[in-house]
């Protein structure tokens, strides 16, 4: 069998056995020779080829042995360097950090260095400044040359600061450094030496000179200066106009200005700012308070408010009652304006100067320092007028301190604001306590009085209106007038809500001041009928409930008094009250002079007898003489001031007695003839003068009448000289 050439596993050639096809035809022969011959020889190139790439393997074989061994002598090499390089390395690191350890002690200590002459050129700077100041006379220039002095104090202390917060720590890091270098001999004798002679001149310069710059230098000479510029800055800060306010009533007290400019407002800022960061902020706060109190209340001087020193509820009491009206309106003229206007203005000036502080809210504390004593004045005033005595007549004033204190109450707590204004507005908050209590207390007290009376005061001895009446009508109609009525009604309301709690459903204002009001009437009216039971005389009575109700009615209606009890039941309570009395006067007093003219049956039998003439004649002096009773008890006892209700009664009887009279002459025309009587119209005039002459005082005299109360087309002839003419004729007659 034939062997072709193999290679065993190491690359060696070896025979393989070679199988051939077996033989065929002629022409298969022969293309199967030329096949493989050409794949022999294919076969013989490839292994020629393996045979180069074998050689080629085996010399890049020896080299790279051959390269390891010069890497191997060239590590060696590497290694002996290295150990021979270590010691210089260590030494250049150790001088590195030598070098690192000196710069941290020497730099901060040359920056200390720097700071000391940075002082020193900033208090030259100071001097000079503080020379220009003291002969510069403009305002404003002055102002800018202040506000650069400002700013150098403010440098100098910060360099000062500086060293005094770093100089220390420099000079123990320098001390460090010096102990290691002698300990160590890092470096030659000589720079050691000098950096021991820094250290020393630099420690002895820190002991002798931080603690005189900050406490006995120049620092605190200006810091006193600016205290002093602060508090004369302060001072010129004024409020104007404040009295010429107040004369002025139309002036708008509201109106809140600057108390100073711009420029001046800076100024003091940066001086605040500057006197806190030197730990002057102490002395600059009470300097403030201080100056800005006084000043406020010299603005409020202004106004006079010598009333402010009656404050003790015994020494209100002692007080004229036109006094006590003039300052408690002071007062609350002067309430306002504080509030509105001074205390704004002081406020928004505590802001401005001292708003820029670390302590954030130290301005608002300052500002209810100022305000505080002022308004612990005013405080004590309102509440010794709350807790003096109740007349009714402070009624009026309580409500209006009450109204003023409820329309400020919301600008009142936001100037007072925070937690540093919580105890200003718990005194106000007492305060309208207090004028709640008294004025509810004034007004339910005089109810009590009103009804009290009828038994302690007689009634009018003329039966016109007691002054009790006017007194209370027109204090009611004063009371539901738009200016009281609103503060009363909520006065009602608060105290409702006190009992009732917080969560109850209180009446609206109008009910409340409706029923309250309808308690005072009633127990008016109590009052009334309680007076008209006391007369012995049987006609007084029934004028006195004439006119007292009569008068209730016409003053009250077409009034806001009238409004709020309703005009159907004044009509029904008090006019039909007043009519009834009349018609009850005009039965007691005018009816029985009318029956003496009435027939009688002795005059129907017998008309044309002597004897009926006489009983005719006896009539008409019976009708006068009760005529002139009734005209003598009207002059001197009986009075009914009012006009109208004088009219409508004089009118009412002349209906009732002229008709009959003229109806009685009429029919005893003949017997009648011959003489003088009185006509139908001169006793229609007589009628007349008796209700023209009941207009007349308490004490019997005649009251002055104005132009409302004369009746028109009196008549000049008086009651008395008629009946004495009529008198006379009669006289003549019978004589005859």
């Amino acid at each position: 069998m034939p062997f072709v050439l193999g290679t065993y596993r190491d690359g060696s050639l070896r025979d393989l056995p070679f199988s051939r096809p077996p033989a065929s035809s002629s022409t298969t022969r022969s293309m199967a020779a030329n096949e493989e011959d050409s794949a022999l020889v294919k076969l013989e190139l490839a292994c020629s080829d393996l045979r180069t790439l074998l050689q080629s393997s085996a010399k890049l074989e020896k080299d790279l042995e051959e390269m390891e061994k010069k890497f191997d002598s060239i590590d060696e090499k590497l290694s002996t360097a290295a150990k021979r390089v270590a010691p210089l390395q260590s030494l250049a690191m150790a001088a590195k950090a030598l070098e690192t350890r000196i710069n941290r002690a020497v730099s901060p200590a040359l920056g200390v260095l720097h700071s000391f002459k940075l002082s020193e050129s900033f208090q030259k700077k100071l001097i000079e400044l503080s020379d220009k100041l003291s002969i510069e006379k403009n305002p404003r220039k002055r102002l800018k040359k202040l506000l650069k002095y400002v700013q150098c104090v403010d440098q100098l202390n910060e360099v000062i600061n500086l060293v005094s917060r770093d100089g220390e720590p420099v000079i123990q890091k320098l001390q460090e450094v010096v102990e290691f270098l002698s300990r160590t001999k890092a470096t030659d004798q000589y720079r050691t030496q000098r950096l021991k002679e820094t250290l020393i001149t630099l420690k002895a310069l820190y002991e002798s000179e931080v603690d005189a710059m900050r406490f006995d230098g120049l620092l605190d000479e200006a810091l006193l200066n600016l205290q002093d510029e602060f508090e004369i800055m302060l001072q010129q800060m004024k409020h104007q106009n404040i009295g010429e306010q107040q004369a002025d009533e139309e002036a708008d007290q509201t109106l809140v200005s600057d108390l100073g400019t711009e420029m001046e407002v800076q100024v003091l800022r940066r001086i605040a700012e500057t006197l806190s960061a030197s730990d002057c902020l102490d002395i600059c706060i009470d300097i403030f308070v201080k100056v800005r109190y006084r000043r406020a209340a010299k603005a409020l001087m202004r106004l006079n408010p010598d009333y402010l020193r009656t404050y003790t509820p015994e020494e209100i009491d002692e007080m004229q009652w036109e006094s006590l009206e003039t300052a408690i309106s002071l007062w609350i003229q002067h309430f306002e304006l504080a509030v509105k206007t001074v205390f704004v203005s002081e406020k928004k000036l505590c802001k401005q100067v001292l708003g820029g502080l670390p302590e954030v809210l130290i301005w608002l504390e300052c500002f209810v320092k100022i305000a505080d004593k002022i308004m612990a004045v005013f405080f004590r005033f309102g509440e010794g007028v709350a807790r003096s005595n109740r007349e009714p007549q402070k009624l009026f004033k309580l409500l209006e301190m009450f109204d003023s204190l409820e329309k400020l109450k919301l600008e009142f707590t936001e100037i007072f604001e925070g937690e540093s204004g919580a105890d200003i507005c718990i005194r106000f908050r007492e305060l309208e306590k207090l004028l709640v209590h008294a004025s509810s207390k004034v007004f339910w007290e005089f109810g009590l009085q009103i009804e009290g009376t009828s038994d302690f005061f007689a009634p009018q001895q003329d039966g016109s209106v007691p002054k009790l009446v006017r007194y209370a009508v027109n204090y009611l109609k004063y009371l539901t007038t738009e200016t009281y009525s609103a503060p009363m009604a909520k006065v009602f309301r608060t105290e409702q809500m006190w009992k009732a709690g917080i969560l109850s459903k209180p009446e609206t204002d109008e009910n409340l001041l409706k029923d309250a009001i309808s308690n005072i009437m009633e127990a008016l009216q109590r009052n009334i009928e309680s007076k008209s039971s006391s007369y012995k005389d049987k006609i007084l009575p029934h004028i006195f409930v004439m006119n007292t109700y009569w008068y209730i009615y016409m003053r009250c209606r077409n009034t806001e008094l009238g409004k709020l009890i309703g005009e159907q039941y004044m009509k029904q309570k008090y006019k039909s009250a007043a009519e009834e009395s009349a018609y009850m006067y005009q039965w007691r007093a005018w009816r029985p002079l009318v029956r003496l003219l009435e027939k009688e049956e002795s005059e129907e039998q017998d008309n044309g007898t002597k004897a009926t003439a006489a009983f005719v004649r006896g009539k008409l002096e019976a009708f006068f003489n009760r005529f002139d009773e009734i005209s003598q008890r009207h002059a001197r006892g009986y009075s009914i001031p009012d006009a109208d209700l004088r009219e409508q009664l004089r009118e009412a009887t002349v209906k009732l007695v002229v008709p009959v009279y003229s109806e009685f002459l009429n029919a005893h025309s003949k017997l009648l003839s011959g003489e003088s009587y009185v006509s139908p119209e001169s006793l229609k005039g007589l009628v007349g003068q008796v209700f023209n002459g009941t207009d007349r005082t308490s004490n019997g005299k005649p009251k002055r009448r104005d132009s409302k109360d004369t009746v028109p087309g009196r008549n000049s002839v008086s009651v008395e000289g008629e009946l004495k003419n009529f008198r006379r004729s009669r006289s003549k007659s019978i004589d005859a």
